[in-house]
């Protein structure tokens, strides 16, 4: 085995040409070597010391080859002779810590059960492969892509070390195999859509429109991968609580930004929907083991919220880490995560933008700046795809119409209060010209005050003082009562005794 610094990840696309002396393996063969790789790769490296991760680490490359019948270092095989390439084996060994998986579980993982390939409804000719416990995907990269990676190594290790609840890939190893002139460039990530909840609706969304449709060999597949305008007429939008909504948006802006710091753009969410009222769960084939060990922040309800404490499942096996969600009045789970971060505003992608901006819009190609870019996937997203529920939105109308009762009131509180003090200023000059005339002239009044008028201030009869009030307005007479009322009985006995002197009834 041999180490190398800086070395190339190969040359050509995903798959070169097949030499004469090489006859090209089967599909069995190939995934049998990429087991067996990774599996060498990982229990060769459990030998070294842990220790800080170095900035030299990030651009180291092991290489070793492992030949059918075997050597001193390595195991023999039935599959054809291959070499394999570890890039960065102790930073990727770092952030498998980081996440909490361990390397047994990693290589149970990997190597228990043979690889499940899954389609590609991306424009690219990459292969993906899922373990069978769900945990783990493995992707098949470009070259420019793999040599991407290996340059974003030092800042996206220092991304996870601030943030490790993100919605990014999650990368955990990045390999290389040369067999029988076949070279696959292989990355390890997080797998964002489990199998075993049965998604009745994917999407492959970023937020721009021009060719964003899926077509008619994708729609005819039994499980489709839709693109933002079938979004945008098969949903009205995704709703979730203020605080889910919230913290999802928050770090979608936070992934959104460290992506526009690499100049990364052309990157997707992809989006799973699982209609809880629909049919059960499906179990099929999920593995015991998932009840166990679980990579920490891997579900999209972890990677939302705050820090994990336990590294048990934090969602139950109803749930397997959706986030709820709210459609019509159906009950949903989400699952989703960005993915496709591996390019980067090159030059020909700049080319690309150029000439499709000739031909259409340029601000809807999917193609853009990364500032742009990032600007409106975030406006999508968190005006389109993903809604804010207001719980309270029924009750504070009903709130409202009821308020109105209470607003009347205390408008004819005021109005009453006004029409009071109006009162008060006619019995208080009326009272004053009874002050200036009453001694000084026998004359009598107009209107003779009614024998019958309470002087008592009992709050049982305010009614019936308003409604005599209100007579005595209408017939233009004197009001004594309300001006003597806060006079005690002697008081007021006395003086209209005096009054009833004067006016000669006594």
């Amino acid at each position: 085995m041999s180490a190398a610094t800086g070395d190339s990840l190969g040359t050509g696309t995903k798959t070169s040409k097949v030499s004469k002396d090489h006859k090209k393996p089967t599909e069995a063969a190939l995934k049998g070597a990429i087991q067996l790789g990774i599996g060498y790769a990982v229990g060769n490296l459990s030998s070294k010391p842990d220790r800080d991760v170095l900035m030299q680490d990030f651009s180291m490359v092991e290489s070793v080859f492992l030949p059918s019948e075997g050597s001193n270092m390595t195991p023999a095989h039935h599959y054809p002779d291959f070499r394999l390439k570890t890039y960065a084996p102790l930073a990727f060994r770092y952030f498998r810590e980081l996440f909490g998986i361990k390397p047994d579980d990693y290589l149970y993982s990997i190597c228990k059960e043979p690889l499940i390939e899954l389609s590609n409804p991306g424009a690219s000719s990459s292969w993906f492969y899922l373990t069978s416990d769900d945990e783990f995907i493995i992707k098949t990269v470009q070259h420019k892509e793999a040599e991407f990676l290996q340059k974003l190594l030092p800042g996206y290790y220092m991304n996870l070390n601030q943030n490790p609840r993100t919605l990014l890939p999650k990368f955990y190893g990045l390999y290389c195999i040369q067999c029988g002139g076949v070279t696959l460039r292989l990355v390890v990530m997080n797998n964002v859509l489990p199998r075993a909840m049965k998604m009745h609706y994917k999407y492959d969304l970023k937020g721009s429109s021009y060719k964003r449709r899926a077509n008619r060999k994708e729609r005819a597949k039994p499980s489709p991968t839709f693109k933002d305008l079938d979004f945008q007429e098969m949903h009205e939008g995704l709703y979730f609580d203020p605080d889910t909504y919230n913290a999802l948006m928050k770090t979608l802006q936070r992934d959104c930004r460290v992506l526009e710091s690499f100049k990364i753009m052309d990157y997707s969410l992809l989006l799973g929907i699982h209609v809880l009222d629909r049919r059960p769960l499906n179990r099929g084939s999920r593995c015991d083991s998932r009840r166990g060990q679980k990579v920490l922040y891997s579900t999209a309800l972890e990677s939302i919220q705050g820090t994990v404490k336990d590294p048990e499942p934090v969602a139950d096996d109803e749930t397997l880490g959706g986030i709820p969600a709210k459609h019509r009045d159906e009950n949903l789970l989400i699952f989703l995560g960005i993915i496709d971060i591996l390019q980067s505003y090159r030059f020909i992608k700049k080319v690309e933008h150029s000439w499709k901006a000739l031909v259409h819009d340029g601000d809807t190609v999917s193609v853009h700046r990364p500032s742009f870019y990032a600007d409106r996937f975030l406006k999508f997203m968190g005006s389109t795809v993903f809604k804010k529920l207001h719980p309270l939105r029924g009750a504070s109308s009903k709130r409202k119409r009821g308020s109105l009762h209470p607003v009347r009131s205390a408008s004819q509180e005021f109005l009453s209060a006004h029409k009071d003090e109006k009162k008060e200023e006619k019995k208080a000059q009326s009272m004053d010209n009874l002050d200036g005339n009453f001694y000084s002239s026998s004359k009598q009044p107009d209107l003779v005050p009614r024998p019958t008028v309470s002087f008592e201030c009992d709050r049982n009869n305010e009614e019936d003082l308003e409604k005599s009030e209100d007579r005595r307005d209408s017939s233009s007479t004197i009001a004594l009562d309300d001006p003597l009322s806060c006079l005690s009985r002697s008081q007021t006995d006395s003086e209209l005794d005096v009054y009833l002197a004067a006016s000669g009834f006594q």
